[in-house]
């Protein structure tokens, strides 16, 4: 059984006209418009969320910037294939 929440989104006026006049225009609702785009905003960032679960991942991250920014590392045509 899936739950739905509600929730107030707070538009720029300008925006929220261009949103409603492209949904008269396909005849969808704003509901569904809003839901395709947070469908697609989770997609995109689904990859980054999977990496982050991975123990020690982001810990590695930021020690390898912090190894750029000290000018340490190699650079992309020294690494291995």
């Amino acid at each position: 059984m899936t739950t739905k929440g509600t929730t107030t989104l707070r538009l720029p006026e300008e925006r929220l006209k261009v949103i409603r006049a492209i949904a008269g225009y396909e005849n969808r609702s704003l509901t569904d418009i809003y839901t395709e785009l947070t469908d697609e905003y989770i997609s995109r960032h689904k990859e980054t969320m999977e990496l982050l679960q991975i123990p020690g991942f982001l810990d590695e991250c930021k020690k390898g910037l912090e190894e750029i920014k000290a000018g340490k590392g190699k650079k992309l045509s020294g690494l291995a294939d």
